[in-house]
């Protein structure tokens, strides 16, 4: 009995903070993605359909594949890679999802080393 009392808080506990995740509510869309760089706040645009992802950063637009590997999970591929990094496919996950936005980490595919960020939906 003295066991099932120590283990129903920390059952209570995890379960307090598991997030839903509604991926599927920013599978396609027009988004905002705003970073800073060396202190200087930066803003990337982009929209997504299922297959396609078109960004705009600083007036130039780039196009990439995207590849769902599960609700909350993508693969984005360049569709034209101007450099060796470019090539390199980038492996997207939703962590946590709000009412229109979105947490994500992201790592070139096959490298350990996660950044995290803020998406938010604008339609």
């Amino acid at each position: 009995m003295k066991k099932l009392l120590l283990i129903f808080p920390v059952l209570c506990l995890i379960s307090c903070y598991n997030k839903e995740r509604n991926c599927n509510d920013f599978k396609t869309g027009k988004f905002k993605f705003e970073y800073e760089i060396d202190g200087e706040k930066k803003v990337t645009y982009f929209e997504r359909t299922d297959s396609l992802e078109i960004e705009t950063f600083e007036g130039k637009t780039d196009t990439a594949r995207v590849r769902w590997v599960n609700d909350c999970e993508y693969i984005l591929q360049k569709m034209k890679p101007k450099n060796m990094q470019e090539e390199k496919a980038i492996h997207m996950k939703i962590l946590t999802t709000e009412k229109d936005s979105y947490t994500f980490e992201f790592s070139v595919v096959g490298n350990t080393n996660k950044q995290k960020g803020t998406v938010t939906k604008l339609n």
